[in-house]
């Protein structure tokens, strides 16, 4: 029955094609900025390399200090925090420290290449899941020997040795030298948390371990053992900070932080005051801006399915006359719509394929890698068929109302 409803639906479609192509242009459209939108979101905050286990991970990113009334400053937390007591916890399977990217410049045949560096310590290549195209990563012993190893992303590599060798060569980063010891895939600026051009070890910057202030320019990346230990790892943290905002009793310093997951983080941050936790709050809007911006095209389609059934009203006079029940012209409506959302959503993913396509080779976005993974499919398929669901129900049931006399005569009730 479904396969005969679909040879229907081709075959009105066919014959009205004005109205098929108003409803097209309007769906693909639609679901064209709905799925580079949800791209983009799976991009930033999706499991992607090389922060592919999110369910595991937990960041550490931000510390707030309140002294007061009236004075509170935050940033990210000092090494000094982050090794005595965040990288002691009891809970995690293992604990990273590394620095914010700073910005460096390298120079090569007279050539100056801005580059963003990121200092780190061996457990950051364990817990990440980087590709690494040639060579490691740095271990134990070049951190502990502070030794001027490299790792460097492909685009480095190829601004500095073209298809040439570069394991073993030598980099000069900020006028300081390095000899490169492995090659990894380009990771996207907006995954902050591993982002880099050239990785080098952490002990490099022993410097800034004498500094015994909580705020710094670091993060500390956590992994939990199995995810249902998340909670735990977050109750531990907790009592840690209490801890430490008990150590001055005069000061009366509060300190507030949090292991986040990347989605937590950007909401307690960027939508809250950095204290509560925002997520429910983020996908709130993002369902209501979603469903907004469906809500016009919506109606339209509304309103072109109402103006192509008064059409066929005739139609729908014979198929009662001849003893077609309402469910079934209600069925075969809204499978016809379904259809030509489905249509319109195929299009509209080759579209949403081509804008970020062209947003990837743009630099609009450092090292992005937008794309229609299984996930955004996913979502694009769900909004094609609740766009058509929602846009094709009441048409047909107010086709299904008509009297076959009435729709005979081309009127309606």
């Amino acid at each position: 029955m479904l396969k005969n409803y679909f040879k229907i639906a081709w075959a009105v479609l066919q014959r009205r094609k004005f109205f098929t192509f108003i409803s097209l242009f309007g769906i693909s459209f639609t679901l064209m900025v709905l799925m580079v939108v949800t791209s983009l979101f799976d991009h930033v905050f999706g499991p992607q390399m090389p922060e592919r286990g999110t369910d595991r991970l937990l960041f550490v990113n931000n510390l707030r200090e309140e002294q007061g009334e009236g004075y509170s400053s935050s940033g990210p937390p000092s090494y000094y925090f982050l090794d005595r007591y965040v990288r002691r916890m009891q809970t995690p399977e293992k604990v990273s420290i590394n620095s914010v990217f700073n910005p460096v410049n390298s120079y090569i045949h007279n050539k100056k290449l801005a580059l963003d560096i990121k200092h780190t310590d061996q457990q950051f290549w364990e817990i990440l899941d980087f590709h690494f195209l040639e060579g490691n990563p740095f271990g134990a012993l070049e951190v502990k020997n502070a030794s001027r190893v490299a790792v460097i992303n492909q685009t480095t590599r190829k601004n500095y040795f073209g298809t040439g060798p570069a394991l073993g060569q030598t980099i000069e980063v900020d006028q300081v030298k390095y000899r490169v010891i492995g090659v990894v895939e380009d990771v996207p600026v907006l995954r902050i948390q591993s982002y880099a051009d050239v990785w080098v070890p952490i002990t490099l910057k022993s410097q800034d371990f004498k500094d015994t202030g909580l705020r710094g320019g670091y993060f500390a990346t956590i992994k939990a053992r199995q995810a249902a230990d998340i909670p735990k790892i977050k109750e531990e943290y907790a009592r840690i900070i209490q801890q430490v905002s008990q150590l001055n009793p005069k000061e009366k310093k509060q300190v507030h932080s949090y292991p986040d997951t990347i989605l937590e983080s950007f909401a307690r941050n960027f939508l809250g005051s950095g204290k509560e936790d925002k997520v429910g709050f983020l996908y709130t809007m993002l369902a209501l801006a979603a469903f907004l911006f469906m809500l016009l095209p919506t109606i339209n389609l509304v309103n072109i399915n109402i103006s192509r059934i008064m059409e066929r009203a005739s139609e729908i006079g014979v198929r009662k006359a001849f003893g077609a029940s309402s469910n079934t012209i209600i069925g075969q409506f809204v499978v016809e719509n379904v259809f030509l959302t489905l249509l319109g959503g195929l299009l509209g993913f080759l579209l949403s394929a081509g804008v970020l396509a062209l947003i990837n080779d743009s630099g609009i976005i450092i090292y992005a890698q937008l794309g229609l993974n299984l996930r955004v499919f996913a979502w694009g398929l769900f909004l094609c068929l609740v766009f058509g669901l929602i846009s094709g129900v009441y048409p047909a049931f107010k086709m299904s109302r008509l009297h076959a006399v009435e729709a005979l005569r081309g009127g309606s009730k």
